[in-house]
């Protein structure tokens, strides 16, 4: 086809709804790729604005065919769009001679087993693990560990089905409870990984990359509590400077990790828990962060991912001109949940207001509504609200999300009827 270049994207949800605008504003047309004949679950409910594409081809299975409608636009490359199209858009990048991770480890850019190993041969710290299916296995595994251990679905995302178990037996109920069921993507669970729990502040690192070099475009940290029964439940994310401390060492291992697994073109979502002992991978997403993160980095820093990405494929000199310049935060930001401890139909948040007239206030996201099924916070798919903040004071910042997790809690909650929280000891 003649005219302007089109640009392939693979598996745009609304995570990624900014990349094909920025593209657009480029000079490039975009054609959407859809790797499964329904968006998964987690998307359903999530219509896409196709009026940012020239054309939408939703994959049936016939790789051939779908080869052969997209080679029809001749596309100068094709870029993920979201952890579902990871390995689809690696073929298809390969299959057309485009930018490409290719093919080889595309499995182990997915599969959470896989990728802890593919590092741990590259000589990196990964964490001790088995890929359970027997539940016999296991126990033995966690009796022979000691400790706490992380039972999760090899492919999900989102902090689904990931539970943390002190004992064989809540391990054993954990594997027992996930394997079979369907994550988020709707992949059946066949098997499931047993890590060991890695103690330490938890960061997610998001970076681009373009023939083999790695540019940070931002570091999050991430606060956690427990609650509901949930260990080391996320419940906010704080955009860092790029000159802290943990900073280069975050860097230099996340650099490693995406050349162990083979990404040398595009984005990618490294999260590293800093433990006593250095940084240690907990799971890496060869695609842009999700949460709305690369749009908030971009309110904050100036740029973020959309940027990057858009210039790694399109613009590669200018990419490698300005590679590895530290990004500046002009004003620091932080996406705040709320942790719902009910089951129920919501009237109101209660103290809303207050939050709303917080100093760093910037926007509040109700993911219930009034009168919306309420449900206990467990992961990343049941916060009820999130607040973000943003102010060029990281103590403006830091002392509203103090002020938050106060508000937040049992009196936050209208709700009619009002179940409180069953909690127990290894929950999902």
């Amino acid at each position: 086809m003649s005219g302007q270049p089109h640009v392939v994207l693979v598996d745009t949800y609304a995570p990624t709804r900014l990349l094909a605008p920025r593209f657009r504003e480029l000079g490039y047309r975009c054609v959407r790729v859809q790797s499964t004949p329904e968006p998964p679950p987690v998307y359903a409910g999530e219509p896409v604005d196709l009026d940012d594409y020239v054309a939408s081809i939703v994959h049936d299975g016939d790789v051939a065919k779908t080869l052969e409608a997209v080679a029809a636009f001749d596309p100068v490359a094709v870029v993920p769009g979201g952890e579902v199209g990871v390995e689809f858009g690696d073929l298809l990048s390969e299959r057309l001679g485009t930018p490409t991770n290719g093919t080889a480890l595309s499995a182990a850019r997915r599969d959470k087993f896989l990728m802890v190993e593919t590092i741990k041969k590259a000589g990196l710290r990964g964490a001790r693990q088995l890929l359970v299916t027997d539940p016999a296995e296991l126990a033995d595994w966690h009796r022979d560990l000691g400790g706490r251990i992380v039972i999760k679905p090899l492919r999900s995302a989102g902090g689904d089905g990931v539970s943390f178990c002190d004992t064989p037996e809540e391990s054993v109920r954990a594997y027992r409870s996930l394997v079979g069921s369907r994550d988020v993507f709707a992949g059946r669970n066949e098997s499931v990984v047993a890590q060991e729990y890695l103690s330490g502040t938890e960061y997610m690192v998001n970076t681009v990359s373009r023939d083999g070099r790695h540019h940070l475009c931002d570091v999050w940290k991430t606060t956690r509590i427990n609650a509901n029964g949930i260990t080391d439940l996320c419940d906010a994310l704080c955009l860092i400077a790029s000159d802290e401390k943990v900073v280069p060492s975050l860097t230099e291992y996340a650099g490693k990790v995406l050349d162990a697994l083979g990404v040398r073109h595009g984005p990618a979502h490294v999260e590293v828990r800093m433990t006593p002992d250095g940084p240690c991978l907990v799971e890496v997403g060869a695609r842009m962060a999700g949460g709305d993160i690369p749009y908030y980095a971009s309110l904050g820093i100036g740029e973020s991912q959309i940027e990057w990405t858009a210039d790694a494929y399109v613009r590669p000199d200018r990419f490698h001109a300005r590679c590895g310049d530290p990004y500046q935060v002009r004003r620091f930001c932080a996406m705040v949940a709320m942790v719902s401890p009910y089951e129920g139909t919501l009237r109101g948040y209660r103290d809303a207001e207050a939050i709303r007239g917080l100093e760093t206030f910037h926007d509040m996201d109700l993911l219930v509504k009034p009168r919306g099924r309420l449900r206990r916070t467990v992961d990343d798919l049941t916060y009820p609200v999130v607040v973000t903040l943003m102010s060029p004071s990281e103590e403006a910042v830091m002392r509203d999300i103090n002020t938050i997790r106060y508000l937040d809690g049992l009196g936050f909650y209208d709700v009619e009827p009002v179940e409180a929280a069953r909690t127990s000891g290894c929950a999902r």
